[in-house]
């Protein structure tokens, strides 16, 4: 439908030109030069290697699918159901985050504090009242104290740009404790030692590295009296004004004069400490320097996905089938699943092979293995089929299937 001149005029809509600038500055809220909602690792953590680490995981746990589905009668998937919840986990958790950023908060907050709390915004109706809610939005939140049936949770409120302090019952918030606490978060773990060695090797290297000379001077006399050690405190503040007053720090000494330069590198056996604690580490994480660089072959991913990755998953996605679907739901065979897309870590050459074998077994339909290609669905009907494209039909299946079309 063609628009005049003037229709376009009326229903042009521009966000710089239609904005009250006074409705824009004094009733937006509270302004910040970063953004406030980002999760901020504590206990010294971000200024360490194991920043990285977190990060690798949560990256990786992030692009797994967590989604609101119906099972069958054997737990098995049965279709995607669409609600909020599936909604939040999928598409956009709240107003600053889409559910794949929100599930990295989620795994980083927990990584570096333990537990983290995820906490239902906006509802369709009071959790309080009922247990038959859908949800909106979702953020999560730092548990600030423990009680009884209740939790203190410092949420973001992106009505006033504010992280402020909520009481809440604990069967409304999904609490999720972080499966590898033991070796990450307590307090003599080996995350935790790690962190101690890298924050004294920092300590070390800022010595080194401060701009101190550590000299030595050796008087040509003795000095015991008094008199002695006032010439020789005159005699170190006058060098060291010739070194601060010099453009290239040179100064004068007596022939008779002795200096000692003490700055070298202390030795130490931090860095041993540090490198076979980095190796426990790994070890206990299911963790290799291969799948930080990108090296890691599909046996090593495979057993990180198993040991690292899945026990947290599990975690997120036992705690909200817990706290967000009630028994009626579960009994309808609800729940809260994810999955991993297993042709990610198969390489191009090895595709085709994969291809054959499950199309001829019958496991994947054509369409199926060119949508996992990232090729657009065939209009061939025969690309619905679940079967052997490399045998013959018989007789009597042909007649069913005329028979069907017919129907």
């Amino acid at each position: 439908m063609n628009m005049s001149f003037g229709s376009k005029l009326k229903h042009a809509w521009n966000i710089f030109f239609n904005k009250d600038p006074t409705q824009y500055y004094s009733e937006a809220g509270a302004g910040y030069s970063y953004r406030p909602d980002r999760p901020r690792l504590t206990r010294g953590n971000e200024r360490s290697i194991v920043t990285s680490v977190y990060n690798r995981i949560a990256l990786d746990a992030a692009a797994i699918n967590i989604q609101h589905v119906r099972l069958d009668e054997n737990n098995r998937f049965l279709s995607v159901i669409e609600s909020g919840l599936n909604n939040c986990l999928t598409v956009s958790a709240n107003i600053d985050q889409t559910g794949r950023s929100f599930v990295q908060d989620i795994v980083m907050s927990m990584l570096d504090e333990g537990s983290v709390a995820i906490v239902p915004v906006d509802t369709t109706f009071d959790p309080d009242i009922t247990g038959s809610y859908d949800i909106h939005s979702m953020r999560t939140g730092k548990i600030l104290e423990w009680r009884p049936k209740h939790v203190v949770v410092r949420v973001y409120n992106e009505q006033t740009g504010l992280k402020e302090d909520i009481i809440t019952p604990k069967n409304n918030v999904a609490i999720i404790e972080n499966p590898l606490y033991a070796v990450i978060n307590e307090p003599n773990s080996t995350m935790q030692r790690l962190i101690r060695k890298i924050n004294l090797l920092d300590a070390v290297d800022e010595q080194i590295g401060s701009g101190k000379l550590d000299l030595i001077i050796q008087l040509p006399y003795v000095v015991k009296t008094e008199a002695r050690r006032q010439q020789a405190e005159i005699r170190r503040k006058d060098i060291e004004q010739q070194l601060a007053g010099s453009k290239y720090g040179i100064a004068y000494t007596d022939s008779a004069e002795r200096i000692t330069q003490l700055n070298r590198a202390v030795e130490n056996n931090l860095m041993s400490q540090i490198e076979y604690l980095t190796s426990m580490l790994y070890s206990q994480l299911g963790i290799t320097q291969s799948i930080l660089d990108g090296t890691a072959d599909e046996k090593t991913m495979l057993n990180y996905y198993d040991r690292s990755i899945e026990p947290m998953l599990s975690a997120i996605a036992d705690e909200m089938k817990r706290k967000f679907l009630t028994k009626t739901a579960r009994s309808q065979l609800q729940a809260i699943s994810f999955f991993r897309d297993p042709f990610k870590l198969v390489p191009v050459n090895e595709l085709s092979e994969f291809a054959d074998k499950f199309t001829r077994n019958e496991i994947l339909t054509s369409n199926e293995m060119r949508q996992i290609i990232g090729m657009k669905p065939s209009d061939d009907p025969k690309a619905d089929e679940l079967r052997n494209k490399n045998l013959n039909q018989s007789k009597e299946e042909i007649n069913q299937k005329e028979d069907n079309n017919n129907e």
